[in-house]
């Protein structure tokens, strides 16, 4: 009978989850109505797709987006929980989707990344849409104020990646694992 996951690969998730969650206490920057730049907890949702897939990495960043709502409940309505905290923490999952491609842990990031803005906009038009300061579409705003945050956790990330030791660190991990 072959087995769903592996229990190394479920081993390396929960490790990678683990300090994901650590992480994301270490605030760089909090926004006033909520999220933040945070030290690089979302790479470590991202990296377990980058190692195993996107069947690790979809259900892995689910488990994450729980213990996020587990951490901290904003509860305004059930679809806006769903929105929030399950679908847009579960899209940092997308990553696993670019496990064999050259540069995949880089694209892999930006997808997840990428994916977790689109949902946090969505919410941010339509629950958060009636905070949006007068004059402003909501639309922009949401965009301008969730790809503040999530932007700059990439980019601070993407530039921490690309560093030469780190990248070779991050394949000897990668190549010990697998």
């Amino acid at each position: 009978m072959k087995q769903s996951f592996s229990a190394k690969g479920l081993a390396v998730a929960g490790i990678c989850i683990a300090l994901a969650f650590v992480l994301s206490f270490v605030k760089i920057f909090s926004a006033p109505l909520g999220g933040s730049v945070t030290l690089l907890s979302m790479f470590f949702v991202c990296v377990i797709g980058y190692l195993y897939g996107p069947k690790y990495s979809l259900t892995a960043a689910l488990a994450y987006g729980i213990l996020q709502f587990v951490q901290k409940p904003e509860i305004y309505t059930p679809l806006q929980v769903i929105i929030d905290y399950g679908f847009a923490f579960t899209a940092l999952g997308l990553s696993g989707f670019f496990k064999n491609t050259k540069h995949g842990l880089q694209f892999g990031y930006l997808a997840g990344v990428t994916g977790r803005f689109i949902f946090a906009v969505i919410s941010g038009v339509a629950f958060f849409g009636e905070y949006v300061p007068e004059g402003w579409n909501p639309l922009i705003y949401s965009m301008c104020y969730n790809g503040a945050y999530i932007y700059i956790e990439a980019a601070i990330t993407l530039i921490i990646v690309t560093i030469p030791a780190v990248t070779h660190a991050i394949e000897r991990v990668r190549n010990t694992l697998l």
